[in-house]
């Protein structure tokens, strides 16, 4: 008689049966048990989760175009309902969105299909929607350019453009990727890169005029031509209401104290206020843009304090009116529930806005320097020799370039868009999967499964790329978060300096505003991107930890 793992006890028979024996479980399905038991693997899967939710839905969820509209006629009768906010949405914000909805089910719901098959198509699907939207893109630019010539203008004008631009750039896309190894059957591959092309190109075909932003609706609902349902931060990032009523407003202040900040700035800024002062403030109020019921309550307020600070022999200062000013017209206009910066736009909606920003660096700049490092590290590794000396010594050289003066410089030069930053990022830090990559085909290349490849005459790509590297792109895959962490690190640095992508919120661009021109320093400025850019470092460091303590031989038990 024998026990099992629960304590009962069992015959011989039923053992040899297969009763009471552990099922060990695969590498990764092991790692990852690992990993989820780590609190801070927990905590940092967590916040990526977080940062990735509002790189998706920021365009939905911060937005100064009203979810729902309706125009008002004379008498204050609804019209035709609208949506500003999905008419403004681009192509890549609809494409992210749909795909991430999809995916996300996908991910989900138990097809049959294995996680790492799954994890294949959306790598390749997000791959196929990129290529197809950098074509159009490409397309876009070529005919929408100044100099061009006039065949070019003539066809861009026709009516059909359109429509042949967004189904010429979805079909090269889909036929070049339909000889990617996303199935092993080709009527498989047609179907899905087929669905990915119809979704992109009608997309684009929808979105391919998208309506120059304007705010003008707080204007206009003041003037009762409009009723607005605004979603969860009524500002774009971009979104100014003047030059200077917004300018570094304290978190909590809403448009109407951004109005009550110019009433106060020709007032003298020193010893007090007398009745001239006050009449001035009161004829100000007249002037701006509320509604009558609103001007009347804010002059009545302002009237009860002025009465209220004389009963008490307060002295009337434009510091102490400015501030009673703020509180009466608070409620009068959206509030700016984290500030504004220098250019006054909205702080909330551009941490949101930069989450985009952050990931796609991280992501596509660390998925570059992968694909780079692991195809030389294999070939290193694999033939060793005289190619393996050459390459090492290119490897070499890239490590002793440091990449961020080399962002400096190329800032400099190139253009300062986010595409140009993933790819130097991606160029010059491939060397460290490299190495890594290489060391694990050393390691490899004489194994039994490499010779019996070699033996069958299976082709080299077959070898490299479908035996050896999934037996040994562990160590590539646990370097790839501090890669990601990295990268995120140099576009909030590049930024700072004030280096960055051109007309984009970030992070590190809202810390370098903390100070100020002037020296005066705003500390809901330093305090919320500072937290965002160090609990995401932080968040895939600690993951990287994890994955890399998991997957440590040395670390882990002996497997039962």
């Amino acid at each position: 008689m024998t026990k099992s793992q629960g304590g009962e006890a069992i015959t011989g028979i039923q053992a040899l049966q297969g009763e009471g024996v552990h099922v060990s479980q695969g590498f990764w399905a092991d790692a990852w048990e690992r990993v989820v038991k780590r609190p801070g693997a927990i905590m940092g899967m967590a916040w990526i989760g977080i940062v990735s939710f509002f790189a998706v839905f920021a365009p939905v969820l911060a937005s100064g175009h009203p979810l729902v509209m309706w125009e008002l006629n004379a008498a204050g009768e609804r019209g035709a309902m609208t949506s500003p906010l999905l008419q403004h949405l681009s192509t890549t914000d609809w494409l992210i969105l749909i795909w991430s909805v999809v995916c996300t089910i996908g991910l989900v719901l138990p097809l049959g299909i294995k996680r790492s098959r799954k994890l294949a198509w959306i790598i390749f699907l997000s791959l196929q929607t990129v290529a197809t939207v950098i074509v159009a893109a490409g397309i876009k630019g070529f005919f929408g350019k100044r100099d061009a010539a006039d065949w070019a203008r003539e066809l861009e004008q026709s009516d059909f453009f359109i429509m042949g631009a967004a189904a010429l750039s979805a079909l090269v896309c889909a036929l070049f990727f339909l000889l990617a190894p996303t199935s092993r059957t080709i009527w498989k591959r047609a179907i899905f890169v087929t669905i990915v092309g119809a979704v992109s190109g009608i997309t684009m075909f929808q979105t391919w005029e998208t309506p120059p932003p304007t705010f003008q609706y707080m204007q206009r609902e003041r003037e009762r031509k409009i009723e607005a349902i605004y979603t969860l931060v009524p500002w774009s990032p971009s979104q100014r209401l003047s030059d200077r009523s917004t300018l570094r407003l304290e978190p909590g202040n809403s448009a109407g104290s951004a109005l009550a900040e110019t009433l106060t700035i020709d007032l003298p800024l020193m010893g007090p206020i007398g009745d001239d002062g006050v009449a001035d403030v009161l004829s100000g109020i007249d002037r701006l843009p509320l509604q009558a019921a609103e001007k009347a309550t804010a002059k009545e307020e302002f009237r009860a304090w002025v009465e209220g600070a004389r009963t008490i022999q307060t002295e009337i200062t434009s510091e102490n009116a400015g501030d009673a000013l703020r509180d009466i017209m608070r409620p009068f206009g959206r509030s700016f529930r984290v500030g504004t910066d220098t250019l006054g736009q909205d702080v909330a909606s551009q941490m949101m806005h930069a989450s985009r920003l952050s990931v796609s660096i991280g992501l596509v700049s660390t998925g570059i320097a992968v694909v780079i490092g692991v195809t030389l590290g294999a070939l290193m590794g694999y033939f060793g020799g005289k190619v393996d000396l050459i390459l090492y010594r290119v490897v070499e050289i890239f490590m002793a370039i440091p990449v961020l003066f080399m962002l400096i410089v190329v800032a400099g030069v190139l253009p300062r868009n986010t595409y140009v930053m993933m790819a130097i990022i991606g160029c010059f830090t491939w060397h460290f999967s490299a190495r890594y990559t290489r060391a694990e085909f050393l390691k490899l290349r004489n194994q039994d499964f490499v010779q019996s490849a070699r033996a069958a005459g299976l082709p080299l790509r077959s070898i490299l790329f479908k035996h050896m590297l999934p037996n040994g792109v562990t160590p590539v895959l646990v370097d790839s978060s501090f890669r990601i962490a990295l990268a995120i690190q140099f576009e909030a640095i590049l930024s700072f300096l004030g280096l960055g992508p051109v007309d984009q919120p970030s992070w590190g661009r809202l810390l370098s505003d903390a100070a100020g021109d002037a020296g005066a320093f705003a500390p809901w400025l330093a305090i919320f991107p500072g937290l965002a850019i160090f609990l995401t470092v932080l968040a895939y460091n600690l993951l990287g930890e994890s994955l890399r303590d998991a997957i440590d031989p040395k670390l882990r038990k002996a497997r039962v």
